[in-house]
């Protein structure tokens, strides 16, 4: 018997969908990827100057096809240096991370990045253009601008939000917390997930340093890399699963053939 051919992928009009989520914060998602892989993609509205946690895959361009984000003088802030969350970086003028992963974001390719084993799947509901292939994927050069570490702080005008290096999933693994509203924009340090401390330069010694870590801060609201959002509770779920053994991904290939499967 031959296996039904599936259809081809439309082409989308619209490629990111923007929801306020309150407290000056909207959340940015591309629509067409699927939602086991596509990053949260944070703005933060300021005063002075808006902050960017994170940009996507950099399938369309971000930054002409989201209205919130012309206009305005915007800081990217790269909480780590894989493909799912660099992608749109170079649109911008100011790109901030960690400087551990500095090159990568200046030479990124499918490896250093973490791509490879991601992009083989059924990843895409429709194409950012015609006649794409997951194959073309290529990640464009988004020199770093700036470097956050331990301590530093990001002021808006009117917030201001402290840097946590906290390295394990990636060795430049950063968050932002701002004290007054005891908010953790964590990127991939935790989400509400199968946590990932395999990936190549990965560490699961210092992965698990830097959740013992959060879990001492007083957070009440996560805007987390991927998911939706949670409060402490549920934080204190995450992390003490992950310390005990579980909420941990064991093989990536597994992990993707049942997603890709069902």
């Amino acid at each position: 018997m031959h296996q039904a051919r599936k259809k081809p992928l439309p082409v989308a009009d619209r490629w990111f969908e923007v929801k306020d989520v309150g407290g000056g914060v909207s959340r940015i998602l591309e629509t067409h990827v699927v939602s086991w892989m596509r990053c949260n993609i944070w703005l933060i509205r300021g005063r002075d100057r808006d902050l960017l946690i994170d940009s996507g895959m950099g399938l369309r361009p971000l930054k002409a096809e989201v209205s919130v984000l012309q206009n305005r003088m915007i800081a990217a802030v790269c909480t780590h240096c894989h493909f799912d969350h660099i992608g749109c970086a170079h649109e911008f003028d100011v790109r901030l991370g960690h400087e551990s992963e500095a090159n990568v974001y200046v030479h990124p390719d499918v490896d250093n990045t973490c791509a490879r084993a991601w992009i083989t799947g059924e990843l895409l509901t429709a194409l950012p253009h015609e006649g794409y292939r997951l194959e073309q994927y290529r990640i464009t050069p988004a020199p770093l601008t700036g470097y956050l570490d331990e301590g530093d702080v990001l002021d808006t005008g009117d917030r201001a939000f402290k840097v946590f290096h906290m390295p394990g999933h990636s060795p430049g693994s950063i968050a932002l917390y701002e004290r007054a509203t005891r908010t953790l924009f964590s990127g991939d340090i935790v989400y509400d997930g199968l946590l990932i401390d395999n990936a190549w330069h990965s560490d699961p010694g210092t992965y698990r340093e830097s959740l013992e870590r959060l879990r001492e801060l007083p957070v009440e609201t996560v805007h987390a890399g991927h998911e939706g959002s949670f409060g402490r509770e549920r934080l204190l779920q995450l992390i003490d699963s992950y310390l005990s053994g579980g909420t941990r991904m064991d093989n990536v290939d597994d992990w993707l053939s049942r997603q890709t499967d069902g």
